[in-house]
């Protein structure tokens, strides 16, 4: 078997794109998952996602339930695992 046999018939995957919203400007961005990053600590009340607006430089820290855990790793977001000190 080729490597073009083994891959025939495959689609092209489309690079995946987050929405999210800048409290700053108030503008509504695309982000690609290399814009953002995950931080996951041992509570909901340390675990944040963060982008830098496109449209003003801000620096944007926002909290992350589970459900956009899940859709920002299974995206490909780089993920940060915070580890408790005590």
């Amino acid at each position: 078997m080729t490597a073009a046999s083994a891959f025939a018939g495959m689609r092209r995957v489309s690079p995946v794109v987050f929405r999210a919203g800048c409290p700053d400007c108030r503008g509504r961005v695309e982000l690609a998952a290399s814009a953002l990053r995950l931080a996951i600590g041992a509570t909901s009340r340390t675990t944040f996602y963060s982008f830098t607006c496109p449209e003003c430089g801000a620096a944007v820290r926002k909290p992350a339930g589970e459900r956009i855990v899940e859709l920002l790793t299974g995206g490909g977001v780089r993920t940060l695992r915070l580890h408790s000190t005590v």
